[in-house]
């Protein structure tokens, strides 16, 4: 019985070992970009992502909200999570059309900035967003591009968006 757990906790720390290295070699920087298409206007959906305090409304990931001082004239917020929070703030912002967040915490495991562009089409809009993303430590740059995606988060958004306008989307590359 001893024998075994020890195989079990070599196996373990072997594996865990081979996903730090195999992270270490990946980069910290990735760009991911996945787009949907919206029955709603180009203002909709421009309303629906910059009224940043209705996320927990649409958003299943985000428990809570709280507006922070403006930066530079532009809107900034804490998202609250089972994560737990990441401040964001706007970096540029064109009605109804571009809109670019960005982390505000360097401390966090992970960093980067979201671009949502809308554009108009027959019959209502599109949403793409691209992110600019870090993962610093190691095990989570594995974890993030072997087995969540970098995308994940990015689906997850524009999925519940859809949702909350009664739709049925799927975010496409």
């Amino acid at each position: 019985m001893k024998k075994w757990l020890w195989i079990i906790a070599g196996t373990l720390a072997a594996l865990v070992g081979a996903m730090w290295a195999i992270g270490e070699m990946l980069p910290q920087g990735h760009v991911a970009s996945r787009q949907a298409r919206y029955t709603q206007s180009p203002a909709a959906i421009w309303q629906a992502i910059t009224e940043a305090e209705k996320f927990p409304q649409w958003r299943a990931d985000v428990k809570s909200v709280a507006r922070k001082l403006e930066k530079n004239g532009l809107p900034a917020w804490v998202e609250t999570s089972d994560s737990g929070e990441i401040p964001l703030e706007v970096t540029e912002m064109t009605a109804p059309r571009r809109l670019v967040t960005k982390i505000a915490d360097a401390s966090l495991p992970f960093g980067g900035a979201w671009t949502f562009e809308i554009a108009a089409v027959e019959g209502g809009a599109t949403l793409r967003i691209t992110e600019n993303g870090e993962v610093y430590p190691p095990i989570f740059r594995f974890l993030s591009r072997f087995v969540f995606g970098h995308a994940a988060t990015i689906e997850q958004y524009l999925k519940a968006l859809g949702r909350k306008f009664g739709e049925d989307v799927s975010p496409e590359a």
